[in-house]
């Protein structure tokens, strides 16, 4: 079986540019693991690459959902899968690539999901909750009951979440204390480019001034006019969020900008905390995309 070969790391380290150059040389194509790339209408604020930047590698798992519907980490897990094993199937390499680490480790590691049987009343019951609270209400519960649990699932992962809780109320046992797989579902190669820190806050910033610029005020704002709520779960994407803020309560842009910057840079920390965990990890030193894939290759192919 070809390994699969993961590009990962925080926000604006230039990911998806390196993925591409990899994938032309590794006769690959990508898999997004983005929680926002999937959304259709969200291209600015989520750095979506156009078919330029693509340069015909095929991407996968990018505009698959209405910006109005919910998409879970389950939902992606039913698709990338299918996706990785069709590639695979194809003879080609996937190239997993993005920055939501519960996505990518959804393809990379298999879940388990406990012996506790199915209850329709329990989901039920914690389903209404999710609907009339909200995600974050549920996922508190889940926080009070199962700490450690909770800390690895999302919020928007409400199938998840509410089987953790409903684990815990049939077994009085919490779900992080069963084993899920620690064996990967595929052999893998992963990197990542290791800026400093500062090098990496400042990317962010331009990338910040290069999206408000691009019109990311104007594309949510058009979003709205849609139909598609400020409540929705597309709508929580960072720079979305705050751009909502912005036209309900009329700042000024200057602000809007510093708030983003701030907000992505708080994210980009988690990002780089999640990522260290990953298993057979390579940091890259920065350097060009076409450099850089050089060296990735040579790890991957075992040349170095």
């Amino acid at each position: 079986m070809r390994k699969l070969l993961v590009i990962c790391g925080p926000t604006a380290s230039g990911k998806s540019t390196l993925a591409v150059e990899c994938a032309k040389r590794a006769d690959g194509e990508i898999v997004s693991a983005d929680a926002f790339l999937v959304y259709r209408g969200l291209n600015i604020g989520t750095a979506k690459p156009t078919a330029e930047e693509r340069q015909g590698i095929v991407h996968h798992l990018i505009d698959v959902a209405d910006p109005r519907e919910s998409f879970s980490v389950s939902d992606y897990e039913k698709l990338a899968l299918a996706a990785v094993e069709d590639i695979l199937a194809r003879g080609k390499t996937p190239v997993l690539c993005g920055g939501t680490g519960f996505y990518m480790n959804a393809v990379l590691f298999p879940h388990a999901f406990g012996s506790a049987p199915a209850s329709e009343e329990i989901r039920a019951r914690y389903e209404a909750v999710a609907r009339e609270e909200g995600r974050e209400a549920l996922h508190a519960r889940l926080a009070a009951v199962d700490p450690e649990s909770a800390e690895k699932l999302h919020k928007n992962d409400v199938k998840r979440v509410i089987r953790a809780l409903e684990i815990f109320e049939q077994t009085g046992k919490k779900k992080s204390a069963q084993t899920d797989g620690d064996l990967p579902r595929y052999p893998f190669e992963a990197f990542m480019f290791d800026f400093p820190r500062s090098e990496l806050y400042a990317r962010i910033d331009r990338r910040t001034g290069e999206m408000l610029r691009a019109g990311l005020i104007e594309e949510v704002r058009a979003l709205l006019a849609a139909g598609v709520p400020e409540n929705a779960q597309s709508m929580q994407g960072i720079g979305y969020k705050e751009v909502v803020e912005f036209l309900k309560n009329g700042t000024e842009e200057s602000t809007l900008s510093d708030i983003i910057q701030k907000n992505t840079r708080n994210y980009a920390k988690r990002q780089l905390t999640f990522f260290k965990k990953t298993p057979n990890l390579h940091k890259i030193a920065p350097k060009g995309a076409e450099e850089a894939a050089e060296e990735v290759m040579a790890i991957y192919d075992g040349r170095r």
